[in-house]
């Protein structure tokens, strides 16, 4: 398959990206990252994609330690969302423009192949709209629960209506880690699989990393070694978007203070730890040809320097988003706030596609129309 972007060089190895991480100056390695940016997209343009974050469940059996957003499948507040409910959303994203809805959920025990199937044809039967849905590890529990293999399961939900994956539940592709912060979930082997598969089959997907928690720098190395490996084989992913773990009413939050790795308080990282990790992945991801600033856990504000520390998008304007919430980190902005944002750091903004496809070059956007997250 016909790699994403062509590889910088030289390119650097693990033990020069964890010197980096560890011991550079942080403008030192900001100016490495922006000229980075600047080799990939040498035009002054910023992109953002509209659209929602949907997520039709909030019932999961994996009761991740760093999740405040799941219940038990019997708790007053647990919830699969309606077709009714689910079919408003979508209306209400197309009305400001969307052109995409983010569907995540957690591992209900008690749905299978057959609900994700007729509820992805239901919604493209009403919709012209993309959906970017389902992570690797709601992947994987569908196509255990249903008996299939990962690459039948996946061309069945991409004939229902699936049209790219999320790089959700990455958290840090360190099963030393994993073992700490999300014991049930899948190994990180079995995450990289599902994306391999899903790109081998012409699925786009993106990546993330969650990162703040209990690991080492090392470790984000791993993280960051094992996707760029992955994308040079298949060249299937169109973005990376690294994130702040937020503590907030999470079991994490207890023990954070204790054990190998741990930090001695309960805050997030700071600002200048992500400007650290979001410059140390533009230039480590040499082969992934977007970046994204995470303004729903940074902030506008520290959303507009990542533009000048590797990021070249702005993500989404995330009509809707809970899990982030639900941690008590709740930013709000509206679309308008977004270009402003990206023009007052000296940038064009332009209204994207999952593909990174321009859409909308002028864009203007329905004026004032609120955007919570």
């Amino acid at each position: 398959m016909k790699k994403a972007v062509k590889k910088t060089s030289p390119r650097i190895t693990k033990k020069e990206g964890l010197d980096l991480l560890k011991n550079a100056d942080l403008l030192g390695l900001g100016m490495m990252a922006d000229d980075m940016r600047k080799t990939l997209h040498s035009e002054k343009t910023v992109s953002f994609i509209i659209d929602r974050n949907i997520n039709y469940t909030n019932v999961c059996i994996n009761q991740c330690r760093f999740c405040a957003f799941y219940r038990d499948v019997n708790a007053p507040d647990a919830y699969i969302l309606s077709k009714r409910k689910l079919f408003h959303k979508i209306r209400e994203t197309m009305k400001c423009d969307g052109t995409q809805i983010l569907m995540q959920g957690g591992l209900h025990p008690d749905l299978g192949l057959d609900y994700y199937v007729d509820l992805l044809k239901s919604i493209k039967e009403k919709f012209p709209i993309h959906v970017h849905g389902f992570s690797p590890p709601e992947i994987t529990y569908i196509a255990e629960t249903a008996g299939l293999t990962l690459k039948k399961t996946l061309l069945a939900l991409q004939e229902a209506g699936l049209d790219s994956i999320p790089g959700g539940g990455a958290e840090i592709l360190s099963d030393r880690v994993r073992e700490k912060v999300s014991p049930k979930k899948i190994k990180s082997g079995q995450w990289l699989k599902v994306m391999e598969e899903a790109h081998n089959i012409g699925m786009k997907t993106t990546a993330t990393m969650m990162f703040g928690s209990v690991e080492e720098p090392e470790d984000i190395i791993e993280h960051l070694d094992a996707l760029r490996k992955l994308q040079d084989r298949t060249g299937g992913f169109t973005a990376f978007i690294p994130w702040s773990f937020q503590p907030g009413n999470t079991e994490l939050q207890k023990v954070r203070g204790k054990g190998r790795g741990a930090r001695k308080d309960v805050h997030p990282a700071t600002g200048v730890e992500y400007l650290r990790v979001l410059a140390l992945s533009r230039v480590y991801l040499d082969n992934i040809p977007n970046i994204q600033a995470s303004w729903v856990t940074q902030g506008l504000k520290m959303a507009q320097v990542a533009l000048r520390f590797g990021a070249n998008d702005f993500g989404s304007t995330m009509l809707e988003e809970n899990v982030v919430a639900a941690a008590g980190v709740k930013y709000s902005v509206s679309i308008d706030d977004i270009v402003n944002a990206i023009k007052s750091a000296e940038f064009k903004p332009v209204q994207r596609d999952m593909y990174y496809n321009v859409i909308n070059k002028g864009f203007k956007g329905p004026r004032g129309r609120g955007v919570k997250g």
